[in-house]
């Protein structure tokens, strides 16, 4: 690990002045995977701001959203009673995630921005252009199993790592971002950015910002939802597959449906085709099958992950006939 500056942030006002005083040397980053990559000679900041003293913590229910702060933990939203109840698919996606000493020191924040687990990018023997633009792309002609089906391009297949992303970006979740130019809001939606030709870029924050809290809308009832997770071993292990799905029922028919799948593109993947299928639907296993086929629109398998279209749609089937009760 190369040597580095450290800088405890005392108030929030100050790590943005300090972020953005210093663009190219500050990695804004979770701390866990920095600190691997780091270690894996991966990256090289010069200066590293800690955040962790801001008091950006708490979950706070407001007229029409849930507030939780940036730096709230991930054990601490997973055991939540509020959004246990309310976001079943939230609390699950974080009780996937990782193991529980990390979840019990990883914030929700740092888990949004979370790198790649490619493997390609995370050994510099290799040609990553996330790494190195304009390197190449070593998932490309090598061993591609876990690698993205869909947003991928000839530049990049990596998978976005985050289950809390996927449930999120299902309920129409916004960031509340603060920078050198006041605060913003920015839809999950339109955070992270596809690789195209500049896979290095994944999201839209600006040199200086930093995520402060995440807005969850109630204008949706989630309460019928689930968060499957299918992945290789049990627990401390990535998606091959997930699926995010939450109903809102009119007896049997579907009045309103979100969902999202990870472990498949190359940032978290909202499927509108799917839920626009089921809307005003009577729920049957025959619906939950064809959503499941406009979900797979627009796939496109490497070598070894074709069987990921199958997984796919078997895992969101059953996602949909577990929400919907259907045997």
């Amino acid at each position: 690990m190369r040597p580095f500056s450290y800088w405890r942030a005392e108030n929030e006002a100050g790590a943005i002045a300090r972020l953005t005083a210093y663009p190219g040397a500050a990695y804004i980053a979770g701390g866990t995977t920095l600190l691997d990559l780091m270690k894996d000679d991966v990256l090289h900041p010069d200066l590293l701001v800690d955040i962790t003293h801001l008091p950006l913590w708490g979950i706070e229910v407001t007229e029409d959203a849930i507030v939780i702060g940036a730096l709230t933990t991930m054990s601490e939203a997973a055991d939540n009673a509020l959004l246990r109840e309310r976001y079943p698919l939230i609390t699950q996606a974080l009780l996937a995630s990782a193991s529980q000493q990390l979840r019990n020191m990883a914030t929700l924040g740092g888990n949004l921005l979370q790198r790649t687990r490619c493997s390609y990018f995370r050994d510099p023997v290799f040609a990553c252009n996330k790494r190195m633009p304009g390197s190449g792309c070593a998932a490309l002609v090598g061993e591609n199993r876990v690698h993205a089906i869909f947003g991928t391009s000839e530049n990049c297949i990596a998978t976005h790592g985050s289950d809390l992303a996927v449930a999120l970006i299902a309920l129409d979740a916004a960031l509340e971002v603060h920078g050198p130019n006041g605060s913003r809001r920015i839809p999950l939606a339109h955070f992270y950015l596809l690789p195209g030709t500049t896979p290095e870029r994944e999201h839209v924050l600006k040199p200086g910002e930093l995520i402060a809290a995440l807005e969850i809308p109630t204008t949706f009832n989630a309460s019928r939802s689930t968060y499957l997770k299918v992945r290789d071993r049990a627990s401390y292990e990535f998606a091959l597959v997930s699926a995010a799905v939450a109903l809102e029922l009119d007896g049997s028919t579907v009045r309103a449906a979100r969902i999202a799948l990870g472990g498949v593109g190359t940032i978290p993947w909202r499927v509108r085709a799917a839920e626009a299928l089921l809307q005003n639907a009577p729920l049957a296993r025959e619906t939950c099958a064809a959503a499941a086929e406009a979900a797979l629109t627009g796939a496109i398998p490497q070598r070894d992950n074709a069987f990921k279209i199958e997984l796919t749609r078997r895992t969101l089937i059953r996602a949909l006939t577990t929400v919907g009760g259907i045997a």
